[in-house]
């Protein structure tokens, strides 16, 4: 499939994930590719397009022989090959509604009360990461890197093994890991234990994941040795040596800065400022889910606007959300739950020439979503809790006049690298939120600026690729148990040019 380098060896890269990083469109009956966005793709593109790898993943139909075309007209725009998984029609809901969004969702965002431990969707998803493993072996060499990501696929390494053990291949958890008292309650829970320790490393994007899941390990695994510092172990059964660390996602910090500062952006801020002058924006913006916390955050706002009259008339906030799996019941309760809220709020704060929340259910155009983040003063991230959080990054690269505050969750994990320069919350305290947003619109102007400064400092430096060097660093090292996983980024090695010889082990 692939050619030898000069040494007989090579070492491609190969990123698995549930949805291939295209979407597709049938029109006038031909089927049309189109790239996705997104911080993965942000991410890995330009690794996989250097190395000439390959991106595995469901195209989300099951007409396969229809796309190909399509995909192979797509891969050559991209500079990789995308190759599509085939599942068969009858395991999607179970393995994806089902499994991984209504067991391991719920799940490991601590949500147990909204988990539907259906038996059937276990063996949906055992069948789903089957078929992944399957076509990982019909699509990769023996000397190929496998990366592997998320909560869809955490059984693919086991299922790899067992059709060929020593196929190198890594995984990352883009979610949150569960604490050991939630996760026992899951039924499968040795499984998805043994099953995650057949990788060769398994990457977590805090450290409280990381040391979450050790814990885990601790507690339910037999026969078993540990060793490791606070964000890097090494996990030793009989046969399996697995290295743990954590590696925090970055965005594209200097693509959002350049996006901020384009003239369309500026002319549309400016009107903006022009229409309400003396009003301060806050800003909400997130997919509909329960995780996100948005009845909390509308509550807090409800209690700010009581507490504290004087922010009558001069603050609004702007809460966007996007649309998420509207064909779900729980979604579309939260999202009646959400709208009632501020039409509650609206209702009693109203007066002429002030409202004090605009709503908007959809999606945002790029132009649309660098002005919101360009004029508003502050930012509200608030989940119940989140792997990560993106949001929070994407608002400081944005704030390029760095006076913008950001009021940011505890339980985010973006917290573990933005706490020193927001505001730290929790989401659950209504009247702690409340005060935040008070103190927030009267911060002084040289503390505003301070905060900023560091913030921006932490996102720029601590980018998408550094986060994807970092995670391919780590796993081509022979040594990681020796260092902190933090310290394998070295920012003049760019990964991306290596030679295959100098990857291999």
């Amino acid at each position: 499939m692939t050619n030898d380098s000069p040494n007989g060896t090579h070492r491609r890269l190969v990123v698995v994930s549930n949805r291939l990083p295209v979407v597709l469109s049938k029109r006038s009956g031909e089927w049309d590719a189109q790239a996705a966005s997104g911080g993965l793709i942000t991410a890995l593109a330009p690794v996989l397009r250097n190395r000439g790898g390959t991106w595995i993943g469901w195209p989300g139909t099951s007409e396969i022989d229809a796309i190909r075309d399509a995909l192979n007209e797509a891969s050559g725009d991209a500079g990789y090959s995308l190759e599509p998984v085939r599942l068969p029609e009858e395991v999607i809901d179970g393995y994806y509604h089902g499994f991984a969004n209504e067991i391991i969702w719920p799940l490991f965002h601590d949500l147990t009360s909204r988990c539907n431990f259906e038996p059937s969707h276990w063996t949906a998803y055992e069948q789903a990461n089957r078929v992944f493993a399957e076509t990982i072996m019909e699509r990769t060499d023996p000397g190929d890197y496998i990366w592997v990501h998320d909560y869809h696929l955490m059984l693919v390494a086991e299922q790899l093994r067992a059709m060929d053990g020593n196929r190198p291949i890594g995984f990352f958890l883009h979610i949150p890991f569960p604490a050991v008292d939630i996760f026992l309650k899951l039924p499968w829970r040795f499984q998805i234990l043994r099953a995650l320790l057949e990788f060769d490393i398994v990457g977590f994007q805090t450290v409280r994941d990381t040391q979450n899941f050790i814990h885990c390990v601790r507690t339910l695994m037999t026969g078993v040795g540990i060793k490791g510092r606070r964000s890097s172990h090494v996990v030793e059964q009989p046969g399996r040596r697995t290295q743990v660390g954590s590696f925090p996602i970055g965005i594209d910090f200097e693509a959002f800065d350049a996006q901020a500062r384009s003239a369309e952006v500026e002319r549309d801020v400016r009107l903006a400022h022009d229409r309400l002058p003396n009003i301060k924006m806050i800003l909400g913006i997130d997919r509909l889910d329960y995780s996100k916390g948005l009845p909390e955050r509308i509550l807090a706002f409800r209690n700010a606007l009581r507490r504290y009259p004087e922010l009558q008339g001069r603050v609004t906030l702007i809460q966007v959300v996007i649309p998420s799996r509207e064909d779900v019941p729980e979604y579309q309760i939260q999202r009646a739950e959400i709208e009632r809220l501020v039409s509650e709020v609206n209702g009693e704060f109203t007066n002429p020439g002030w409202v004090p929340i605009h709503y908007l259910y959809r999606s945002l155009d790029p132009t649309e979503l660098f002005t919101f983040y360009r004029m508003s003063e502050v930012c509200l991230v608030t989940p119940l809790k989140d792997g990560m959080n993106l949001v929070s990054k994407e608002y400081c690269a944005c704030n390029i006049d760095g006076d913008g505050v950001l009021i940011l969750s505890e339980f985010a994990g973006s917290a573990a690298q933005l706490f020193r320069g927001a505001i730290m919350v929790n989401p659950h305290d209504v009247e702690g939120t409340a005060d935040a947003i008070h103190d927030a619109i009267h911060m002084p102007a040289d503390e505003r600026r301070r905060r900023m400064r560091r913030l921006r400092e932490v996102v720029k430096r601590e980018d998408i690729l550094w986060w994807t060097d970092s995670f391919l660093a780590a796993a081509f090292s022979r040594r990681l148990d020796e260092f902190p996983v933090h310290q394998y980024f070295v920012p003049q090695a760019d990964i991306r040019a290596m030679t295959s010889a100098e990857l291999e082990h």
